[in-house]
C-alpha cells in the first residue's frame, strides 16, 4: 500500500471512531433520567404542612415515616436511581398527607369532646335553674 492509501484509511478510522464516541456520549446523556424534582417538592411541602398542623403531637409515626422516605428518596437521587427516588418521594407525600389527616381528625375529636362537655354543663345548669323556680 502506498502512503496516501494508509492516510485515507487512518482518517476513515479516526472519523468512525469519533462518530462512535459521540454516539455513545449522546445516548448516555439522553438516557439519563432527570431527578423527580416535582415529586420531591410535593413531599417536602406535604411534610411542612403536616408539621404546621401539629402532626408531631397527633401523628408522629406517620410524620417520621414521611421524613424517612424523603431522606431515602434524596439518597436515591444522589445514586442516580431516579425511579426509586420518585416512588419514595410519592410515598413520602402520601405518608405526610396521612399525618395531616390524622392530626385534623384528632383535633376535630377533641373539639367534639369539649362541645359535649359544654352541652352537658349547660344542660345541668338549666336543670338547676328549673329546680329553683
Amino acid at each position: 500500500m502506498n502512503h496516501s492509501n494508509q492516510k485515507s484509511i487512518a482518517n476513515r478510522l479516526r472519523g468512525g471512531l469519533g462518530l462512535a464516541v459521540a454516539t455513545v456520549l449522546i445516548s448516555a446523556c439522553a438516557s439519563a433520567p432527570l431527578p423527580p424534582t416535582s415529586a420531591l417538592k410535593e413531599a417536602r411541602d406535604a411534610i411542612a404542612t403536616a408539621e404546621q398542623a401539629g402532626a408531631r403531637q397527633h401523628a408522629g409515626a406517620e410524620l417520621d415515616e414521611a421524613q424517612q422516605k424523603l431522606l431515602k428518596a434524596e439518597r436515591s437521587v444522589s445514586k442516580e436511581q431516579m425511579q426509586d427516588a420518585e416512588r419514595l418521594a410519592r410515598e413520602s407525600a402520601i405518608a405526610a398527607e396521612l399525618a395531616t389527616a390524622r392530626t385534623e381528625s384528632a383535633k376535630a375529636m377533641a373539639i367534639n369532646r369539649e362541645m359535649g362537655r359544654s352541652a352537658d354543663a349547660l344542660t345541668e345548669e338549666m336543670g338547676r335553674q328549673g329546680e329553683e323556680q
